[in-house]
């Protein structure tokens, strides 16, 4: 069955995400089943989406009991799900006089974001040409987010991008500084890098960057689309202390969310705080057929209220420290770079490699990838050494242990059959 969906999908498929690693059928709480029937456990939740795992029942009681009644309006007219989302994360962000623009991915959330630096600078009268990004970052792949995004070989076939962006390297508070002056519209930036392996910066540099935006009356744009609605133990990555390195959040004057928001449905959001910010654009300036629709708005307040009622960050505390620490117990792991439920996890290819072994030639952490496939178990890796997960944050310490178990089998199998 499997392979059969398979070449369907080459036959009729592009193939711009090569070959599917399976071909699921199913999915319920933190596991999923492909179409030949085996189980694997989900600790990738649709790359950092899935926050309350799959088929959940407050997630289908509200896209069914939606779908009865609206399912589609235009924003010519808006709707009560559309309304009370947009309270709610401007609640939980702690944005004062803020406001939401809602669109169907992280990549148009960021691409508003573009626009919103961009209407900042007309503001300044159109003396703000400059925005700053940073290296390593993503930001998205349509032609907007991708000018904002540093990997070469995401950008290099589709140049020329829209101009005006600046990279700086990360965690280099001093390089940003060096660019920053009064022609800077907006510095714009993951608060951590969650494509580049969820890599963090120096404790204190999203607060050095806030001021030097204060500084020059730039815009300070997060892109929480990973790091948002809980994925690292608070609501946004903004608000951990232990990303910002202090108990006061940093907060920005906009930030970007999608993935966790819709548990599944295509929804990203752009979020302005304060009254100035949340004036710059105007009627017409921008817009979306679907963004915002009741069918996604009314997911993603299923979502956030479950969160809410469920204490489910305290979970992803809880759960989250075991797992990092129980991975930092294995010989084979370097390093745990770990927020929450968000965890770049470093291999250690000094300690993994038996006299005359030499790593795969694809790098040993997509080689683990596939040899965890199977066993069961669904990873990421972001490098030729790093692995990523970022499973629903409703998983538990009990579902946890069977990879951890079995991850030094998987390494050595996967070291093995390379040699």
């Amino acid at each position: 069955m499997t392979q059969d969906l398979l070449d369907r999908y080459q036959r009729t498929m592009t193939n711009m995400f090569g070959t599917p690693a399976r071909a699921l059928v199913k999915g319920e709480g933190v596991y999923v089943w492909d179409a030949d029937g085996k189980r694997y456990t989900d600790f990738l939740a649709g790359i950092a989406v899935n926050a309350l795992g799959h088929a959940h029942p407050a997630l289908v009681e509200a896209l069914t009991q939606q779908a009865k009644t609206l399912g589609h309006i235009s924003n010519l007219f808006t709707s009560l799900p559309q309304v009370e989302l947009a309270e709610r994360i401007t609640t939980l962000a702690g944005a004062e006089d803020g406001a939401c623009f809602f669109a169907n991915s992280g990549t148009e959330a960021n691409e508003a974001a573009f626009k919103l630096a961009r209407r900042h600078s007309h503001a300044q009268g159109g003396t703000r040409p400059k925005v700053i990004a940073l290296q390593n970052a993503f930001h998205g792949r349509t032609m907007g987010a991708l000018a904002l995004t540093w990997k070469p070989q995401y950008r290099e076939p589709f140049e020329p991008l829209p101009g005006g962006v600046v990279f700086v390297p990360a965690g280099d508070i001093d390089a940003l500084l060096a660019e920053m002056d009064d022609t800077v519209a907006a510095v714009i930036m993951e608060p951590v890098q969650g494509e580049a392996g969820v890599r963090d910066f120096p404790l204190d540099y999203l607060a050095k960057v806030r001021q030097a935006c204060d500084d020059h009356g730039a815009l300070l744009i997060f892109d929480e689309i990973q790091s948002g609605i809980g994925r690292t133990g608070t609501w946004f990555g903004f608000q951990n202390p232990e990303i910002t390195g202090s108990d006061e959040p940093v907060t920005p004057d906009a930030m970007t969310l999608a993935k966790g928001l819709g548990g599944g449905m295509p929804i990203g959001a752009l979020v302005t705080f304060g009254k100035e910010v949340s004036e710059l654009f105007t009627a017409g300036q921008h817009g979306t057929t679907f963004g915002g629709n009741p069918l996604a708005t009314a997911t993603a307040v299923a979502v956030l209220e479950t969160l809410e009622q469920d204490d489910v960050l305290a979970n992803v505390r809880t759960v989250g420290k075991y797992l990092a620490d129980e991975l930092r117990a294995l010989s084979s792991v370097k390093d745990v770079r770990a927020y929450g439920l968000w965890q770049g996890v470093e291999l250690n290819t000094d300690t993994v490699l038996a006299q005359g072994q030499q790593l795969p030639a694809a790098g040993l952490a997509p080689a683990v990838v596939a040899k965890a496939l199977d066993y069961g178990y669904i990873i990421n890796a972001t490098d030729a050494t790093t692995l990523r997960l970022a499973p629903p944050l409703i998983i538990t310490t009990e579902q946890v242990d069977p990879l951890l178990q079995d991850l030094p089998n998987i390494i050595a199998e996967a070291v093995a059959e390379a040699n």
